[in-house]
């Protein structure tokens, strides 16, 4: 039997869950598929063996949407005891959306299991993301021109407040808009305390090949639910799943993607730690009324590092949410005309920032407030992230 058929061994599992023996309480997002089910075998195994050991709390959301969700929600639970471990089932209520009804879901269970991690006193919440995520993330991002950020892919931890909000980097990478690392979006300097009752997604399982979690449950007997929609040629996802087979058969293996996301994180990395040493030379502080910027010494910085610097700054002046990355560079291109000498005055907004060239300096300040007509207030749509994450569980 190859490696990448081989059933997840014991000493495999503890390394897979070794920053997680401090955990006092660990909550898991168990569907009842392959993947989330193999994730409670494996915790269950592993935690038989720890001295304390953990609380452990399997949750399973209905979303509501199919028959069978109260049914396989029934079976995660017989199961669940049958490992000792406790269970939950949240419902997500109310009325459903008639669009987007993937994204929708995927907010709405994130932020039940939030609430479900903070009604246990819980820092942690696992899911079974495993290789095959990572790589079907990378290829739906990509079709939709993600920036370098997205193409990072999904990391071990995040903040569970990030991915609600559309983000999905690690914590320790100083996010391009509001500085959700805790540091200010301009500077980068230490700004904000630790968010209270931070709940954070962890993903022990993004290493593993899915084919081994099924290989692990095979080999104890142990039975699973199939959703119907992963395979579903409604859903992106599902499309590019079944394309997965040919795309591997030419090279374009799960592992090579995850290998280009690891390093498409240094990069990321790198870039950031560009902007931060950028926004110290230009002298960038927290002020969040006004940025001013010399002209002369804007044009001297590269493309790229330039791009995200004026996006922290449109974000942390603005006050109309996120910046779309496609916006922000179409704004970037302008400015860079203008500076060029191609247009004598300039004056754009976005996100709740106006962007004006006065003299020889790049003004950055809040835009006037906006009339809106009563029925431009109810078809308003939210803006999206600069750098968008998403995935149906991502």
């Amino acid at each position: 039997m190859s490696a990448v058929d081989s059933p997840v061994s014991e000493t495999e599992a503890a390394a897979l869950f070794a920053d997680l023996v401090t955990e006092p309480t660990l909550i898991l997002a168990i569907s009842g598929g392959p993947d989330s089910t193999a994730l409670l075998h494996l915790v269950a195994r592993w935690r038989a063996g720890r001295q304390p050991a953990p609380h452990v709390v399997a949750v399973t959301i209905d979303h509501g949407l199919r028959p069978e969700g109260r049914r396989e929600a029934a079976m995660v639970k017989r199961f669940a005891e049958n490992v000792g471990v406790e269970h939950r089932t949240m419902r997500w209520s109310g009325a459903k959306p008639s669009t987007g009804i993937q994204e929708a879901a995927r907010l709405a269970r994130y932020r039940l299991l939030r609430t479900a991690a903070r009604r246990a006193n819980a820092s942690c919440v696992l899911t079974a993301h495993t290789l095959d995520d990572q790589a079907e993330t990378l290829l739906f991002r990509m079709a939709r021109g993600s920036g370098l950020a997205g193409m990072c892919g999904m990391t071990r931890k995040v903040s569970i407040d990030d991915v609600v909000a559309g983000f999905g980097r690690p914590a320790d990478f100083v996010r391009s808009v509001r500085g959700g690392s805790g540091r200010n979006p301009v500077s980068g300097a230490k700004a904000l305390p630790e968010r209270a009752n931070n709940v954070f997604l962890v993903r022990p399982l993004l290493d593993v090949p899915k084919a081994r979690l099924i290989v692990t449950l095979q080999g104890t007997g142990i039975a699973y639910a199939d959703d119907p929609s992963n395979v579903d040629p409604r859903f992106t996802r599902s499309r590019l799943r079944k394309l997965m087979p040919a795309l591997a058969g030419e090279g374009l293996t799960p592992q090579r993607l995850a290998r280009f996301a690891q390093r498409v994180q240094r990069s990321e990395a790198a870039h950031e730690a560009a902007v931060n040493w950028a926004a110290k030379q230009l002298g960038l502080g927290p002020d969040k009324r006004k940025v001013m910027l010399d002209s002369a010494d804007w044009c001297k910085i590269p493309c790229e590092i330039s791009l995200r610097l004026l996006g922290r700054a449109i974000g942390a002046i603005g006050n109309e949410g996120p910046v779309k990355l496609g916006k922000l560079e179409a704004l970037s291109d302008t400015l860079g005309v203008a500076l060029s000498g191609g247009a004598p005055r300039f004056c754009r907004t976005l996100a709740g920032a106006m962007v004006s060239l006065r003299g020889n300096y790049i003004v950055i300040e809040q835009a006037p407030a906006r009339r809106f007509r009563p029925q431009d207030r109810a078809t308003r749509r939210k803006p999206d992230p600069i750098f968008r994450h998403g995935k149906a569980g991502a």
